[in-house]
């Protein structure tokens, strides 16, 4: 078994590689090219669960870009692979996927971004080398890891929670605030404890205070 990567942390430079995707060979941090990115993995080709899921992303992609968020797959398996497997989801799912799905049969990339599971050492592939789990990074403009979120491969993940996420990171980098529990776009965001309410009145205008140290305002239109 490989060993395993240095632990990667919010706020770390996403690791750089390069590999083979379905849509020809990238360097990752050339592919990346200071836009938000999201880089999420999957076990294998031809699986029930990860077919789903790439069909959904497919048909969420125009939202995705129209927040100048650009999406990555990558799956334990070659670029062929890929390519039959990627007919397979768009007549599942009646997408029409364009974005790049990483080829990773060595498990280079998943050991890199820690995409392993160490805990269930039955799922691997024929070969015996250990399957990916569900991994999702999100990456900023300056190559830094927003959010991890990791899935085991028995559950899909949930595609309108990594678009809400997106919105919510980058309300808060336009606008210094930060956004509460189940926040969606339109709903009240929170003034962060850093900022006193005279500065966030200046700043934001109206406050409702429901606690000193919980503020609610409107993000400025």
């Amino acid at each position: 078994m490989a060993d395993r990567a240095a632990p990667l942390r919010l706020g770390s430079i996403a690791p750089d590689f390069d590999s083979e995707t379905s849509n020809g060979p990238i360097n990752f941090h050339t592919f990346l090219g200071g836009k938000w990115t999201i880089l999420f993995s999957h076990p294998d080709d031809f699986t029930p669960i990860c077919t789903t899921e790439l069909g959904a992303f497919a048909k969420l992609e125009p939202e995705f870009t129209q927040r100048g968020v650009q999406l990555i797959g990558l799956s334990a398996n070659n670029v062929d692979s890929h390519h039959r497997w990627i007919k397979d989801i768009d007549e599942v799912t009646g997408s029409n996927l364009k974005f790049p799905i990483i080829s990773d049969p060595e498990r280079k990339v998943a050991y890199l971004y820690d995409m392993v599971d160490y805990q269930d050492t039955t799922n691997v592939d024929q070969k015996g080398l250990a399957l990916t789990i569900r991994s999702v990074f999100i990456i900023d403009p300056a190559k830094k890891i927003r959010l991890i979120m990791t899935y085991p491969a028995s559950t899909g993940r949930n595609t309108a929670e990594v678009l809400r996420v997106i919105d919510a990171l980058q309300t808060t980098d336009k606008h210094g605030l930060t956004t509460p529990i189940n926040w969606l776009p339109g709903d009240d965001v929170v003034v962060p404890p850093t900022v006193s309410t005279a500065d966030a009145k200046a700043k934001f205008g109206e406050i409702r205070e429901a606690k000193p140290y919980l503020r609610f305002t409107k993000v400025p239109q």
